[in-house]
């Protein structure tokens, strides 16, 4: 079987995201995408919500989305301690593994944990990212995959719903039910 990831902090989930998914989904023609929501994301700081909130929001977002093929893992929520994407990767052995990243966060694969071993478990499902240089990555199998040039970012987000800023169209509808549900971002509405 032919698995996509799409792994992210989502805090919270939003269109750019949605984006990549179906993107990597469509272009590389995936069996499956799952959209894996990191619990405890050891190179970041920590999420602004829990892992159970942001994984409720996701899994509102992609169910809203309605592609066949797409679906929320939450494996990572569930695992306890630093979340890191080779565990993840390991427990879907045997399936032909495509790791969607954008080009701009590929610079930093080298600092990830078990580098080694995912390189050999994953196809790198190059994202290009609006702005980010090429990125040269020896030893690993690439699928470039081209998106439409998004600018939006969970921290942009962020910073408009605690200003109070409207963020319709950037954060879907479904997923905006759970941020308000649990006023987790100062001034979401």
């Amino acid at each position: 079987m032919k698995v996509g990831i799409v792994g992210g902090t989502f805090d919270p989930i939003h269109v750019g995201h949605l984006m990549v998914a179906a993107c990597v989904h469509a272009a590389l023609e995936l069996d499956e995408t799952r959209v894996v929501v990191a619990g405890d994301p050891y190179q970041k700081n920590p999420p602004t919500a829990p892992g159970e909130e942001r994984l409720e929001a996701t899994r509102a977002a992609v169910e809203d989305l309605g592609i066949d093929g797409i679906v929320v893992d939450d494996s990572e929520v569930r695992r306890a301690g630093p979340t890191y994407t080779i565990d993840t990767v390991e427990q879907m052995r045997g399936d032909d593994i495509y790791l969607a990243i954008g080009n701009d966060a590929a610079t930093r694969i080298p600092t990830w944990h078990r580098v080694d071993d995912l390189r050999e478990l994953c196809t790198l499902a190059l994202v290009k990212r609006p702005g980010a240089a090429p990125v040269d990555l020896p030893g690993w199998r690439i699928a470039p995959v081209d998106i439409p040039l998004l600018d939006v970012s969970s921290s942009m987000i962020r910073e408009r719903l605690m200003l109070g800023l409207p963020v319709d169209g950037l954060v879907p509808a479904a997923a905006m039910r759970v941020v308000r549900k649990y006023g987790r971002y100062a001034g979401a509405r």
